[in-house]
């Protein structure tokens, strides 16, 4: 019975996708949609393999501005919950500016974000930064507020320098909700390099997608989203994977 389960769980993603392209063929058959609208997945699935040259040459753009913000905007976020976590001064000024900045939606300030870094690379990587900037910050910043002050009164009764109950004590016990916060990092990250690529771009997986529908070329436009999803989800379970290497001990809590 178990070893079933675990041959159940390794081909159930397949099987949800195989149910999804048999759910989409039906639509496409039973309501004979036009092919501007909605194209059947063979066609999809040809224009992947027909153009996967071309596909390749623009998810790599893409992939480079997801990572480059990823990296950023992570580092950016545990700075600045370190801030925020030991000066109330910092956090009692940055945080209502925090909570106040995602009320302006990020697609908003997309367009100066293209006229202040130009339409390279920048702009998408700052807008993938803007975008996971205040995850990481929050969850990294709630799970230092959430040490365990046992934990805390020991390590100074030990005599134990702040320095190091930071490092040993106080990120640690933050890890599991620093983990929660780059899971939606990774899941949300190419929101930012698309919509900038969207904007204004000359390559990426966003800028083939927008011309692709303006001509019509709707299976084309559909690959590149195919192509943008599985690369999301390989970056996901990739990080899922390592934060659960990283902190066994929160595996149960995931």
């Amino acid at each position: 019975m178990k070893k079933f389960l675990q041959i159940f769980s390794l081909i159930r993603p397949l099987m949800i996708l195989l149910s999804l392209f048999g759910l989409w063929w039906l639509c496409t058959q039973l309501f004979s949609l036009p092919h501007y609208i909605l194209p059947p997945p063979e066609s999809v699935v040809i224009k992947l393999f027909s153009h996967f040259s071309l596909l390749s040459q623009h998810a790599q753009i893409t992939l480079l501005e997801i990572l480059i913000g990823l990296l950023l905007g992570c580092s950016f976020g545990l700075f600045t919950a370190l801030l925020l976590y030991f000066s109330r001064t910092l956090s009692r000024v940055l945080l209502p500016i925090l909570v106040i900045s995602q009320a302006i939606p990020v697609f908003a300030i997309a367009p100066l974000l293209v006229l202040w870094f130009g339409y390279g690379l920048a702009s998408k990587i700052v807008m993938t930064v803007l975008i996971i900037f205040f995850p990481v910050t929050a969850a990294c910043f709630d799970g230092l507020r959430h040490t365990p002050k046992n934990w805390l009164d020991l390590a100074k009764t030990l005599g134990v320098s702040p320095l190091r109950i930071l490092l040993k004590v106080q990120l640690p016990a933050a890890l599991p909700a620093l983990a929660s916060g780059l899971r939606i990092a990774v899941s949300i990250a190419p929101i930012g390099a698309v919509v900038g690529e969207w904007v204004g771009s000359s390559e990426g997986l966003g800028y083939l997608m927008l011309h692709a529908n303006a001509r019509m070329q709707v299976d084309l436009m559909f690959a590149a989203l195919f192509m943008l999803i599985i690369m999301t989800l390989c970056l996901y379970f990739s990080v899922d994977v390592l934060l659960r290497r990283v902190i066994p001990w929160a595996r149960e809590l995931h």
